[in-house]
């Protein structure tokens, strides 16, 4: 299969390590319009959950989100000078670029080709995609 996702923000770089790591004899690209080192945005918050389904995923992509990240189990609410906290919720967050920078890391490494820089401006340049 020859595989192309256009946009290389973290959904487009999971789904190409995703399915590189499960069918490495794919040919699979990322095209993105801005360069690697781009990131729009702040920060990137996973709950528990979401943390458990990308252990069962990638544990190579887990691993290092976990090596690189602030993790919670509180959230406080401030409302007409009153705190209330709720407990319990698990969540943690890291720096939007660096998961970037993990993603294309983990795609550099099972061969998944990226293109940077590059704008898709007529979707029939790229017909021989599956």
């Amino acid at each position: 299969m020859n595989i192309v996702s256009i946009g290389g923000g973290p959904a487009g770089l999971y789904f190409a390590a995703l399915i590189k790591s499960r069918h490495p004899e794919y040919r699979v690209r990322v095209i993105e319009r801005n360069r690697r080192d781009d990131t729009f945005g702040f920060g990137v918050v996973f709950s528990d959950a979401t943390l458990g389904n990308l252990r069962t995923a990638d544990p190579t992509i887990y691993k290092r989100i976990a090596d690189n990240f602030a993790h919670w189990d509180d959230i406080d609410t401030h409302f007409k000078g009153r705190c209330t906290r709720s407990s319990g919720h698990g969540f943690c967050g890291l720096e939007r670029h660096k998961l970037l920078e993990i993603l294309q890391e983990r795609c550099d490494e099972l061969g998944v080709e990226m293109e940077f820089e590059t704008e898709v401006e007529d979707a029939a340049t790229l017909e021989d995609a599956d």
